[in-house]
């Protein structure tokens, strides 16, 4: 994505760090066979208009509405058809976005944002402070099913002082408050008599970013095309194609058929299938640590799970660096809790248990399951069996349910596996709670503030605590962490916060991947910074001579 939001998602997959798509609804011109890598030393490096980029997610958008948009493959679309008021840097500090500027005012309980003039939605109509006002009342209104309701409703008022200034006053300090504007903003004009739930804006988006929408087939791609009169100024690239391919193995192929440009690798990908003359000839690969993790999660509204004892015991019979070294072949770290490792709330002190199935084996007994002449636990006449259920498309994430299959029947607990396409998967399981257990991914916003995930009130359909965590401690250090501004104190709030999710176990913490994407070497501009690779999206590049692609 272009705009990196503080807004938490759900991962299908290794999270791209930007969407891309395919063209095979456009007529195109000098695209068969492989294009021509013209030496360095005999083309003039000169950024030029023009040409596509094609990319695959395994998971097609399931909503072109930012406010409802929870998954990573709608949030990389809206990414580039909208903006928030504010947005993270390459070194992840917060600059201005449709706002050219901001005051914080009496004592942090008031921030005045005055918005860009001159920018338009993708119709013509200019855009104006009526429509942050008309966003934000959408995001506080209990009818539209969005997750991301909670930082908005700790706004005491919005006021619309003229049409480019707007001044937001909290009745208490409230520390994501800034963060929070990452939110994109949606136009009122088209959707103020809009049921946003079912609106058609959600497959025809209008939005003021960088790329305006063209087409959707579902299932297949998502085709956008470059903004001429963006205020950040034109895309190079002209075209951006977001092609759909639940087929890791087909995604692949397709990769060495030249067939898409980006593309976000798996470990095995990365480490040996990507390793040969062809790909160090045609493409570039990047690698640095993500800001994910990867989880079981437990449906703690399920008897089986009610127990903490139990929730260690699965947590100690699974070995996290089995899974390291031999599902993501050492490419990510241990992870025990509820941030990136790399962010400064994540609590060091806070030691993984050691696998230990002797352990895991007592802790049963003492939570009342003894062992069955077939070798299974059961409890009060039933056996102690579940389903672990996961996404289509994700290789790992298949293989890391299969090791930690095998380490639970090792102590007595009978799994079973079950693979889910993705739309289905998030709105007939993950949103109507109709699992025992989910091996997902979270993607996490730079700032902590982890309450839409964790908070006990968040557990309504479309809400992101769908295990139903429920804690009174972490319920209320998550409303100190968002009323306390100073880093230090905010920290030792968010260490508390991990230290005792870990010893609740709603989750079992598996690993942090690290971010493996795979670019096209025709494309130019790719700087790694803090951010990942996708900040500048709008400045990547095709020289002329390398242009693979020709639009009519």
């Amino acid at each position: 994505m272009v705009k990196i939001a503080k807004q938490v998602k759900i991962v299908a997959g290794i999270l791209p760090q930007i969407a891309v798509f395919f063209l095979s609804v456009i007529v195109l011109s000098g695209c068969t066979g492989q294009p021509s890598l013209i030496p360095e030393g005999e083309i003039d490096d000169v950024p030029a208009y023009g040409d596509a980029l094609s990319s695959s997610s395994i998971a097609d958008a399931r909503t072109l509405v930012p406010v409802l948009a929870s998954d990573s493959a709608s949030s990389q679309v809206c990414g580039l058809l909208f903006n928030g008021l504010v947005k993270y840097d390459k070194d992840l500090n917060i600059v201005g976005d449709l706002a050219e500027s901001w005051q914080i005012q009496q004592e942090g309980l008031a921030i005045v944002f005055h918005l860009r003039r001159g920018v338009r939605w993708h119709d013509g109509k200019p855009f104006m402070a009526r429509d942050v006002a008309f966003t934000y009342k959408k995001l506080i209104d209990p009818n539209v099913k969005t997750p991301y309701s909670g930082d908005f409703e700790k706004v005491k008022s919005l006021e619309v002082i003229d049409d480019y200034t707007i001044k937001l006053t909290y009745p208490e300090p409230f520390a994501p408050a800034l963060a929070s504007w990452t939110m994109n903003i949606i136009p009122e004009h088209i959707l103020k008599d809009e049921d946003l739930n079912t609106t058609p804006f959600s497959r025809h988006p209008v939005g003021t970013g960088p790329y305006k929408f063209k087409e959707w087939k579902t299932q297949e791609l998502i085709v956008l095309e470059s903004n001429p009169d963006y205020f950040e100024g034109r895309p190079y690239i002209d075209t951006y194609i977001f092609r759909v391919i639940p087929d890791a193995a087909t995604m692949f192929l397709e990769l060495q058929n030249l067939g898409i440009d980006y593309m976000g690798l798996s470990s095995l990908q990365y480490v040996r299938q990507t390793n040969t003359a062809f790909f160090k000839k045609y493409y570039q690969k990047f690698r640095y640590p993500s800001f994910s993790f990867t989880y079981l999660g437990l449906n703690l509204n399920d008897p089986k799970f009610k127990d903490k004892r139990v929730r260690q015991a699965i947590n100690c019979a699974v070995d996290k660096q089995e899974i390291i070294q031999g599902i993501v072949l050492g490419l990510g770290t241990a992870c025990t809790g509820p941030f990136a490792p790399r962010s400064w709330a994540y609590n060091s002190e806070v030691i993984s248990a050691p696998y230990n199935p002797d352990k895991s084996r007592e802790l049963l007994r003492q939570a009342g399951w003894v062992k069955n002449e077939k070798g299974y636990l059961q409890k009060d006449g039933k056996v102690f069996e579940f389903t672990i259920i996961t996404n289509q498309g994700n290789e790992e994430r298949k293989r890391a349910a299969e090791i930690i299959q095998k380490r639970l029947d090792n102590i007595g607990i009978k799994v079973k596996i079950r693979v889910v396409e993705w739309s289905t998967f998030i709105s007939e399981f993950i949103n109507k709670r109709r699992f025992e257990a989910v091996l997902l991914g979270w993607s996490l916003s730079q700032d902590p503030d982890i309450y839409d995930i964790w908070h006990s009130s968040k557990t309504k359909e479309g809400e992101f605590n769908f295990i139903g965590f429920k804690n009174e401690a972490v319920d209320e250090l998550l409303v100190e962490g968002r009323r306390t501004f100073d880093q230090e104190k905010r920290k030792e709030i968010y260490h508390k916060i991990h230290s005792i999710i870990y010893e609740e176990q709603p989750y079992i913490f598996l690993y942090t991947p690290d971010s493996l994407p795979i670019v096209s070497r025709r494309i130019r501009g790719i700087k790694v910074e803090a951010a990942g690779i996708s900040y500048n999206f709008i400045k990547w590049y095709v020289v002329r001579g390398q242009q693979k692609y020709q639009m009519h």
